[in-house]
């Protein structure tokens, strides 16, 4: 039984561990003009010497770089206002398609979910390219535009076009979830409230949305924790004037070959992330302890 248990944690080590310490390990280190681009290096042939010389020679330097750096600091708070911004977005658009969905007849709630997940099926890149199509000057919205004799939209390169870019690709994470918990929400409850001189209204506020409120926490921790690190989308949509964390890292590793600071600004998102990540986890436990109880 224990070599069972002991595999995902195995996983973990390998897969998530090894290569978290790798980076934080590049961190802590700093550029050099040599390949790879960053010392110091861990010579084991020299032993217990050489070890010691390893870490004597790693520092915070870096950290402190990023505390003084605006750039960075702009980074991470325009990542964190689009992945808000695109969040809520995602809950009003999202939550009326989940509760409509579990509203439906088995044969059609399954209709309904394949087709939300069937953009899964096309490449997530060509799915992006195909909106530079739509919201391009000369693109299909501004030609539907013209056709109804209504002004062109500027779109494309803008914060609004990564806005829309987000939306569209972290939808089903959105829609899924939420559908998870309404499909299985007893509809007596509701009658009762109803029974209770509650309106439908009333009853959706206080019995429909307060029994959902795993699934909009899953949701949201699905869909804000990877668009804060997005880098394909404000790339091709947003263009070099959007600042997002994303870009600041494929900037730094592989345009200034910086690897300590594109290291160490991951290393801080993580850090960052992790706490309101345990905060939902803990949310959705007591969630979850309420409703059994």
């Amino acid at each position: 039984m224990w070599k069972v248990l002991a595999l995902p944690y195995l996983w973990l080590a390998v897969f998530f561990g090894l290569p978290f310490l790798l980076v934080a390990k590049l961190s802590l280190s700093h550029t050099a003009l040599a390949i790879p681009p960053y010392a110091p290096q861990l010579d084991l042939s020299r032993g217990l010497s050489g070890l010691a010389a390893f870490v004597r020679a790693l520092s915070f330097e870096t950290y402190a770089r990023l505390g003084s750096d605006r750039l960075y600091l702009a980074a991470y708070l325009s990542s964190l206002r689009f992945a808000a911004l695109a969040t809520g977005l995602l809950l009003l658009i999202g939550y009326p398609m989940a509760y409509g969905m579990s509203r439906f007849g088995a044969g059609a709630r399954r209709l309904l979910v394949l087709a939300v997940i069937l953009p899964f099926w096309t490449s997530f890149l060509i799915r992006i390219y195909a909106w530079i199509a739509i919201l391009k000057p000369a693109g299909l919205l501004n030609q539907a535009l013209a056709l109804l004799h209504l002004p062109p939209l500027t779109l494309l390169d803008s914060d609004a076009g990564v806005l829309i870019g987000l939306v569209y690709a972290y939808l089903p994470f959105m829609v899924l979830p939420l559908y998870a918990v309404l499909e299985r929400h007893d509809e007596s409850l509701v009658e009762a409230a109803l029974d209770l001189g509650c309106t439908r209204t009333s009853a959706f506020w206080r019995v429909t949305l307060p029994m959902s409120l795993p699934g909009v926490l899953a949701g949201a921790l699905l869909c804000f924790i990877p668009m804060v690190g997005e880098f394909v989308i404000p790339d091709l949509l947003g263009g070099s004037r959007t600042l997002m964390l994303g870009k600041t890292l494929w900037t730094e590793f592989f345009a200034n070959r910086d690897w300590p600071a594109a290291s160490a600004v991951a290393i801080a998102l993580l850090a960052t992330l992790a706490l309101p990540m345990a905060l939902v986890q803990r949310q959705q436990a007591r969630l979850a302890g309420e409703t059994q109880a």
